[in-house]
């Protein structure tokens, strides 16, 4: 019996060590939050662009049947009546067929997973009054929502049925929404009672689903992230948190030579799933950085993609005027598809950040410097920074005045191209390019005038001689 044990006790951690891993395809990175897509939609864009901009991921919004609410606002979907996978975004059909062709082009499909309120088994009525009690917190009613308790094992088996369903269906892993509002030996128990990915969606034999979890942390509560991380990863809210300040010039990018635990993120960037802003705190947190302040909005973003801490997730919005507004629509209150421009940007109301080349470009940035770390940072002004991956990547960041001077980029010599003002087409730079020296050094400008405040190149961004 005590061989048994262990053995499952081995079994156990293995499988949590596992449900970290956001199972990416090869030269892959980076999730993107499609907010508010249909699925075949979803299919498309994996197919069209996803694919072929090295995207890893997407995180789609909740897929079964919600409470339908007069005026239709976003937040009908975290209201859901039943574990049928049917929503304006499509129904099961739709469903299957969108994970079957992205995972077909090695991009993964991540469930926002809502397991905390739906109608049946609740923990008694009660309110949130006190965030520093964390029985209250994991126990009562978030904003008069109804809170399940997954201490019963009815409740279990219901949401580990839920979640295995849509494994089978090929999904590659789960946002957990609300899980601060979840006991986390509740949550250790159903993720442990889940299957392994489906092989027949191109993932190896034994891979666990990527588990990474809603839990804001910023300060000030009695729930705290490190109780989450021993099962899965969380979504880092300081991250966008901070960066929002530094590009905000309420702080100081020199300072961010110290990036990480440092600044009380998370102490591993492996149970780290970081982000600028999402669909929540764009709405109700006005010192968050979004699309709409997109210079500092890009620069921030690309600081993530460069930064090797964490997985970075990108924010994909639709456009909105309040926290009400609801996504784009015809008539009939069905969801509208995004249109595109030939600059690849999108129409029908989508902003579609995850195809400004700024952010598409440092992806591929991402991928390419992938296993390298921080090296030869440079504080060329309070706000002014530049870094290199390796000898892989270099990136230099302005939020004020101007840079014209010589750097380390740590590049072997060749000309570049600046992944962020343009693209190397057809042999040729389309925006600014980057001469380096023999000695790993090039002279570098960049202004504050300019639309964007960095500079980026990497060894896929070299001109052929």
């Amino acid at each position: 019996m005590k061989f048994v044990s262990i053995c499952y006790f081995l079994h156990m951690i293995t499988s949590i060590s596992s449900q970290k891993n956001p199972n990416f395809a090869e030269n892959r990175s980076t999730i993107v939050h499609l907010f508010e897509w249909k699925w075949k939609d979803i299919a498309q864009e994996c197919e069209n662009f996803l694919s072929k901009h090295g995207y890893g991921g997407v995180q789609i919004s909740p897929p079964n049947e919600n409470l339908i609410i007069k005026g239709r606002p976003w937040y009908e979907r975290y209201q859901p009546v039943s574990y049928e996978l049917k929503t304006r975004s499509g129904d099961e059909e739709d469903f299957k067929n969108m994970t079957k062709r992205c995972n077909k082009v090695g991009v993964r499909i991540y469930v926002d997973a809502v397991v905390n309120h739906i109608s049946e088994h609740f923990h008694k009525p009660c309110s949130i009054n006190n965030y520093n009690d964390a029985n209250e917190v994991r126990g009562c009613e978030l904003v008069g929502l109804k809170d399940l308790d997954q201490g019963q094992e009815y409740v279990r088996g219901k949401i580990v049925e839920f979640l295995n369903r849509l494994i089978d269906l090929g999904v590659a892993g789960f946002r957990i929404d609300a899980a601060k509002h979840i006991h986390p030996n509740d949550l250790r128990v159903i993720f442990s009672r889940l299957k392994n990915l489906n092989t027949e969606y191109d993932f190896s034999s034994g891979s666990r689903p990527f588990i990474y979890q809603e839990i804001p942390g910023l300060g000030g509560e009695a729930v705290n992230r490190d109780d989450y991380t021993s099962f899965g990863c969380v979504l880092e809210f300081k991250y966008g948190h901070h960066l929002s300040r530094v590009f905000r010039k309420n702080d100081k990018p020199r300072y961010l030579d110290s990036w990480g635990p440092r600044w009380g993120l998370l102490s591993s960037g492996y149970d780290a799933v970081t982000f600028i802003d999402n669909h929540d705190t764009q709405r109700y947190e006005s010192d968050k950085l979004t699309h709409k302040h997109s210079k500092q909005y890009k620069m921030a973003v690309a600081f993530m993609l460069a930064h090797p801490y964490g997985t970075g997730r990108i924010m994909s919005s639709y456009a909105f005027t309040d926290r009400e507004t609801s996504p784009p629509h015809d008539n009939n209150d069905n969801l509208l598809s995004p249109g595109f421009r030939s600059d690849d940007t999108c129409t029908n109301g989508f902003i579609c950040e995850h195809r400004w080349r700024q952010i598409y470009n440092m992806v591929k940035f991402r991928n390419v410097v992938t296993g390298t770390g921080i090296d030869s940072w440079q504080t060329l002004h309070d706000h002014q920074i530049a870094f290199c991956r390796g000898r892989r990547g270099f990136i230099v960041f302005n939020n004020e005045g101007n840079i014209d001077r010589e750097v380390e980029v740590c590049l072997p010599e060749g000309e570049y191209c600046d992944i962020i003002s343009g693209d190397l087409v057809n042999g040729r730079c389309t925006g600014k390019t980057v001469k380096v020296k023999s000695n790993g050094k090039a002279h570098i400008s960049l202004h504050g005038n300019e639309e964007d405040g960095v500079l980026a190149i990497h060894l896929e961004s070299r001109l052929k001689i």
